[in-house]
């Protein structure tokens, strides 16, 4: 009750003003009058930031005012006033109307440059301050400073003098100046000078801190800037929101310890501003962590924190990684919602997650109905097709981004390069290599070379691909070995494949992956001993294969399964529809592959271990737990193994289900018992 007293006679005060201000009808005032507006108006009507029209008539009032208009103090209070709405053009010709500038009236006209975005004419007036021959403040430095920190040209220039004159006139050692000038040194890049600076303050708060932290994510040293978050703690400094604020920039892939030290951070917060969701949804997304990130974003609906647009843009690569198509089209519905369109940021990343989701008419929607389209929106919908088979389109689309006026960047070629891989497109991608590297001259980079391989040893000309690697102009990776391995193992070329591996355990020996395709050719060749010596090699050194894990969404909820899978609440009625289903694919023609395994057992027992295959699991549980004919996404993080894929292409038909099963590398659409890829896989 006292707080709506409070705001109840507040309000009516201010409505008084208001009425008396526009309700006298002669500028000639007696002094008893002019008393009673400078009181009254300028201490309580300026001072409480009056929105731009009430400003401007108390500013006629003012002028009508023979005794205040030329009052200094009433006209620092208008500058300020008019720099909190926006209008810096009118705070200025009040200040410039000053005739009696002091140290004051500059420094307000300095902040409200600065807050407003524009430091170059901060820095001018500042200039213009030292040419009238005023001595700067504590007040000044800190915000010339800022604007030094937000000039893009001659800032640092500028504030070098500024910690001269600082020192000069020991204010460096204060608390806000030196916060001004960690900022100025770390977003300039000279880090050592922001740690000098704050090592010399004989007191530093937080925001001393999380400027130094701020310099550190803006020059992209992301773990640099959690040891300094490490230090603070070790002071006993509590992290702030804008401690998390200031990680944003530059949150990337880092190491597991620091993922759960920045979980601490936040779980710690007292106050969770929206900006440190925002930074733990990307410390999920950039850190593989998926799904993390999409039940943080839940939690969020649930807590009703209000997402922006940059909550969104950071949690859809989420949703498309795990294909979490009702929870993208949930947050699709909150974008148009709340009117964020057009943002190329926001449009982008739903392209992507309707894309990576396997929803191409979505996201051709989604790249239709943008204003303007950048190189990222043409490759998203490019690498779309090719992912979904549909190179020959991919390559179209290739044309038109050309066509439009835009230059195709390094990321581009790859795109296009990898569609024309998945769909076998030799010829096209012989044409759009030289297309490259002749016209656009742009060099070769190993992700280029890599595709090159992948489409020459796909169609089987593994010989050709080995020549590739050989001629190429930069020293080959595992990549690149790692295609022509992969091709080796489809064309069962033994002699090559052990050339492969011998260089990718020489460069990458502690990866399972190619010990694993180095097993499959053996296998597939029937050479169970070099099995065995290779899985005896594997575990010697600790090596254990990846895990075979599929994804399926299911009322907004994620559920995952891994090989083998017995965890999950289902687990009894999942493996009983297996059988069945098993059963029913029997009877249509379906053959185990037992090539896809590695053990050197009985046939009876191959057949055991492909059964229980993790996208396997995930379809049965999928037709338990959905009406008949509805669509299965399913994403896996592994390639698809050759015996899934034709016991899901007879499912498809004998269920009438569509089912879309994204692997590691690319998109399977099966529909009646065929697949989109054609077998081209």
């Amino acid at each position: 009750m006292k707080a709506a007293s409070f705001v109840s006679r507040e309000f009516s005060t201010a409505r008084r003003i208001q009425t008396y201000l526009y309700s006298r009808p002669n500028p000639r005032v007696s002094h008893q009058d002019s008393t009673f507006d400078a009181e009254l108006c300028f201490s309580t009507i300026l001072d409480r930031y009056p929105d731009i029209n009430l400003l401007r008539s108390v500013h006629c009032k003012i002028l009508a005012d023979c005794r205040s208009r030329y009052d200094p103090a009433v006209a620092v209070k208008l500058m300020r006033s008019y720099a909190a709405c926006g209008d810096t053009s009118s705070a200025q010709n009040v200040f410039g109307g000053i005739t009696e500038k002091g140290v004051v009236s500059y420094n307000v006209m300095i902040r409200g440059f600065v807050n407003n975005g524009r430091s170059a004419e901060a820095l001018a007036v500042y200039k213009s301050m030292l040419g009238d021959g005023f001595r700067p403040d504590k007040y000044t430095y800190p915000c010339v400073l800022k604007a030094c920190s937000l000039s893009e040209k001659g800032g640092l220039s500028v504030g070098l003098q500024v910690h001269v004159w600082a020192v000069k006139c020991g204010l460096d050692l204060n608390l806000f100046v030196g916060n001004g000038l960690v900022a100025m040194y770390g977003k300039g890049g000279y880090l050592v000078e922001a740690r000098r600076v704050l090592e010399e303050m004989p007191r530093k708060d937080v925001v001393t801190w999380n400027s130094l932290v701020a310099g550190f994510t803006q020059n992209g040293l992301f773990d640099d800037a959690l040891s300094a978050c490490k230090e603070m703690e070790r002071l006993e400094l509590e992290h702030d929101a804008g401690t998390m604020a200031s990680l944003f920039p530059a949150v990337t892939s880092t190491s597991d310890d620091n993922v759960s030290y920045v979980e601490k951070m936040f779980s710690n917060l007292s106050r969770k501003s929206l900006v440190s969701w925002n930074v733990m949804i990307a410390m999920y997304v950039n850190n593989s962590n998926p799904g993390r990130a999409v039940d943080l974003y839940l939690k969020m609906e649930e807590l009703e924190v209000e997402p922006d647009a940059v909550t969104l843009a950071s949690v859809l690569p989420a949703c498309g990684d795990l294909s979490a198509l009702s929870i993208g089209k949930r947050i699709h519905e909150i974008v148009e919602r709340k009117k964020l369109r057009p943002n190329l940021l926001l449009e982008n990343a739903l392209i992507d997650m309707y894309a990576k989701c396997g929803c191409l008419s979505e996201a051709r929607e989604v790249f239709d109905h943008l204003k303007i389209r950048d190189v990222v929106s043409w490759t998203s919908m490019i690498t779309a097709y090719g992912m979904r088979g549909l190179g020959y389109v991919a390559v179209d689309l290739f044309s038109e981004l050309r066509n439009s006026g835009l230059h195709p960047d390094s990321i581009a070629f790859v795109s296009v390069l990898s569609a024309c891989s998945h769909s076998g497109l030799l010829d096209d991608g012989r044409r759009l290599f030289k297309m490259m590297t002749v016209e656009y001259r742009i060099e070769p980079r190993m992700e280029h070379c890599a595709c090159m391989v992948d489409l020459l040893g796909r169609v089987g000309k593994v010989d050709e691909a080995y020549r590739f690697i050989k001629n190429m102009p930069i020293e080959p990776n595992e990549r690149v070995w790692g295609a022509l391995l992969g091709a080796c193992r489809i064309h069962s070329f033994t002699s090559i494949g052990l050339l492969a591996a011998d260089h990718l355990f020489q460069l990458a020996p502690e990866q399972p992956g190619y010990y694993v395709l180095l097993s499959n050719i053996y296998a597939k060749a029937g050479r169970w001993k070099e099995v065995s010596e290779v899985r005896s090699i594997m575990k010697s050194m600790g090596m254990k294969k990846t895990p075979g894990q599929s994804n399926v969404e299911l009322k907004g909820r994620v559920h995952t399964f891994l090989a083998g899978d017995q965890y999950h609440p289902q687990s009894e009625l999942i493996y009983r529809e297996l059988d069945t289903l098993l059963g029913k694919i029997k009877e249509a023609g379906y053959v185990p592959e037992m090539d896809e395994t590695l053990h050197d057992v009985e046939d009876e027992d191959k057949e055991g271990h492909l059964v229980v295959h993790s996208e396997k699991l995930a379809v049965a549980f999928a037709i338990l737990n959905t009406e008949p004919k509805t669509p299965i996404r399913i994403t896996k993080n592994l390639r698809i193994c050759s015996d899934c894929h034709r016991a899901v292409r007879i499912i498809s038909k004998i269920t009438e289900r569509e089912i879309i099963v994204r692997d590691a590398n690319r998109f399977h659409r099966f529909m009646g018992g065929v697949c989109s890829c054609a077998n081209f896989w």
